[in-house]
């Protein structure tokens, strides 16, 4: 654990910038919010809402309200680590503030923007943002939002709850507006590692993290002050997530899981009692299966993933994870209090890394990650949709599934079997938009039962996934479809019936229901 200045430990809310040069720019957000421009690209702090900013934006959104108003044509491009608050990504939406969305987004107005064409989103794997902002491939960074925990004499920034691209932000960002956030504790110090060795080809060198608890860089992000124009202190909780209880389906699935993990361990393919580095998903069906494992055998596990859950810190308590490594929490008001509470406990146990270390395809390989990732659907040879309803409607965005997925030692996609009261089969012939092909998808669960793809070929693959994963009310019309694709001639490997391959989606979308009448 790195030494604090001591200072920084008797801090109170009105000396969190202890640096004379930083406390010389503190400003108001509406003084702040001048510095950004119509047409400019703002890149901001957050991940799964932890470290959004939480004053310049509301003030940039009215902003632009005001301009709409005058007749202005005001907007700007958004880049963020993944999700940021539900509050700051709807007030710019609904102000038709954002002109390009990027590499995610979850919140339901700047979907509907997305989906009806006023808002053009990239959907990009997370390890690929800073290298794609580092080229150029969006422009440059006009203005960097980034929450801060603090800043100390010497002017380094303490980071906030969440790591995400806040580094590549404060790099290559023309021109930097820091939050200092008195709410964030300051006992979270220490938390980060913030690794600085980082390259664009040809002048790469390994990275030489070999264990989730490794630390291989600093504890503070760095920034020059003459590219920060704006400090602006604020004191605001970060949003919390909706989490309810596990139902009986995401219990059903997580029992799956934790039983195919003990099938690993007596093929001889995962340690007995430590498995492999976990990673998993943000959601109900992720969270049951974190709650599934403490009641098995399994002692002293580690956890190489993007955020922290509700469920990791009740592993962390129990005994059943030793450590995690993140990029962020995601945590419901009730995990957000217990942090605050026992951050002195959580920081020995947890690390907070950028995106581009804790998505790095080099060390989900090496540590040999368990990948477990939520869909929408899969078909019967095992790809994946991942984003996009009916195959053309954005959801969500990839995010970091398949930084995982691709790089993992094992991969798992996890599902309840149907949708919308029954209505929507998650296990189709053909799925009409692909984020994981059938070549990094390994196994599929569902409440039916786990599918493990390992080894087969398509056609064998199919009647795997009907029998095992498909709801009782679908699995015989698609062992049909697939017996009639088998009976064409020159099926080929992978038989279809070209003309019936997307007849589940045409169907929901003409009677409302995948359901034969």
């Amino acid at each position: 654990m790195p030494t604090l200045p001591a200072p920084l430990l008797r801090s109170t809310v009105a000396n969190r910038v202890r640096s004379q040069v930083f406390r010389n720019k503190i400003v108001s957000a509406q003084e702040a919010v001048e510095w950004i421009r119509p047409g400019d690209t703002v890149a901001i702090s957050g991940f799964a809402s932890a470290g959004t900013p939480k004053a310049v934006m509301p003030v940039l959104a009215e902003r632009i309200r005001r301009a709409r108003a005058e007749g202005e044509d005001f907007t700007v491009g958004l880049l963020t680590g993944a999700s940021v608050s539900a509050e700051v990504e709807r007030e710019l939406a609904e102000a038709d503030g954002i002109a390009l969305r990027m590499p995610y987004q979850a919140e339901t107005t700047a979907r509907g923007r997305i989906n009806d064409g006023r808002m053009d989103y990239v959907d990009v794997h997370l390890s690929h943002v800073a290298q794609q902002v580092w080229q150029g491939f969006h422009g440059g960074v006009d203005v960097a939002v980034v929450e801060v925990a603090g800043i100390t004499e010497s002017g380094d920034l303490i980071p906030a709850t969440s790591v995400g691209n806040s580094k590549t932000w404060l790099d290559v960002a023309d021109r930097v507006v820091l939050e200092v956030n008195s709410w964030i504790p300051e006992a979270l110090a220490g938390t980060h590692d913030i690794y600085y060795g980082t390259a664009l080809p040809p002048h790469r060198t390994p990275i030489l993290l070999t264990a989730p608890e490794d630390r291989i860089g600093q504890p503070y992000l760095r920034i020059d002050p003459a590219r920060v124009v704006a400090v602006v202190e604020t004191h605001a909780p970060d949003s919390a997530v909706a989490l309810t209880a596990p139902d009986a389906t995401s219990e059903a699935i997580a029992a799956h899981v934790v039983d195919f993990f003990g099938h690993e361990v007596r093929a001889g393919r995962l340690p007995a009692d430590t498995l492999l580095p976990l990673q998993s998903g943000i959601g109900n069906v992720a969270n049951a299966v974190l709650a599934g494992l403490s009641k098995g055998p399994y002692r002293g596990l580690t956890c190489f993933s993007e955020v922290i859950q509700d469920g990791m810190l009740q592993l962390i308590d129990d005994g059943t994870v030793r450590f995690a490594s993140a990029t962020a929490f995601a945590l419901s008001e009730a995990g957000r209090e217990k942090l605050v509470d026992n951050i002195d406990y959580y920081r020995e146990h947890i690390v907070l890394r950028s995106q581009e270390i804790s998505n790095h395809p080099e060390i989900v390989r090496r540590l040999g990650i368990i990948a477990m990732n939520g869909m929408l659907e899969a078909d019967i040879y095992g790809n994946v949709n991942s984003t996009h309803v009916m195959g053309t409607r954005i959801m969500n965005g990839i995010g970091g599934s398949g930084d995982f997925a691709r790089n993992g030692n094992l991969s798992l996609f996890l599902s309840p079997s149907t949708a919308r009261n029954g209505a929507i089969s998650s296990i189709v012939p053909m799925v009409p938009h692909v984020d994981h092909t059938e070549h990094d998808v390994q196994v599929l669960v569902t409440e039916q039962g786990l599918a493990d793809l390992r080894g087969l070929s398509p056609r064998r693959r199919s009647r795997v996934v009907i029998d095992r994963c498909a709801h009782p009310d679908y699995r015989a019309r698609l062992l049909d479809y697939v017996e009639r694709a088998e009976a064409v001639e020159n099926a080929g490997q992978t038989p279809h019936l070209l003309g019936e391959a997307f007849g589940f989606h045409r169907r929901y979308q003409e009677t409302g229901t995948m359901r034969t009448p």
